[in-house]
């Protein structure tokens, strides 16, 4: 099924998506990666605080290229989503609302989705010039000394993912997987 949803995902939202939905996101979304994670984790364990209100935002697992000329960033595809596991299931706890990058997660993360309502969405990875046509604006909030792992305030527009982890716990990487392995050309 085709939804257009906004973003940020508020607990309604999340539990209208079910694992294998296409998504259209438009909103705002922040950007963030291994060492922006790790930054506020320490910030976390220092008593500090996260530099947005994590509640009900999402995280887009990305570091662009640099823009181009009359463009507000440059290729913009995800990362791989297991790298920022070790982080996740805390931000999820603390009331994080999503999260897009691509490929599988930990057992972990799929219980810290669906224990708080959450969910995971996908982008296709490779397109990331594609996904830069969907940014209409970028702006480094935090950690500018990361450079390309900066935290950014996305501003998008119909960003084009699929739900992989519903708030359910509902697993498209599972539940294709089986599938897969069910239908005819799986029975190999």
């Amino acid at each position: 099924m085709e939804k257009h949803i906004r973003v940020p995902v508020d607990k309604e939202t999340a539990k209208s998506l079910s694992a294998g939905d296409y998504v259209y996101l438009t909103g705002t979304v922040y950007t963030a990666r291994d060492a922006a994670h790790k930054r506020m984790e320490e910030a976390l364990r220092e008593g500090g605080a996260l530099p947005f209100d994590i509640k009900g935002q999402v995280i887009y697992y990305m570091g662009p290229s640099p823009a181009r000329d009359g463009r507000p960033i440059g290729s913009a595809g995800p990362t791989t989503a297991s790298r920022m596991d070790k982080y996740t299931p805390r931000l999820l706890d603390m009331g994080m609302g999503a999260m897009i990058g691509k490929g599988k997660r930990s057992a972990e993360v799929i219980d810290a989705v669906a224990r708080n309502g959450a969910v995971y969405f996908a982008a296709v990875g490779g397109a990331g010039a594609l996904l830069s046509k969907c940014i209409t604006s970028s702006e480094v909030i935090a950690y500018d000394d990361l450079g390309t792992e900066a935290i950014r305030r996305l501003r998008i527009e119909n960003f084009p993912a699929i739900v992989v982890i519903d708030s359910k716990g509902g697993d498209l990487y599972r539940t294709a997987a089986e599938e897969y392995r069910h239908s005819e050309g799986g029975d190999q």
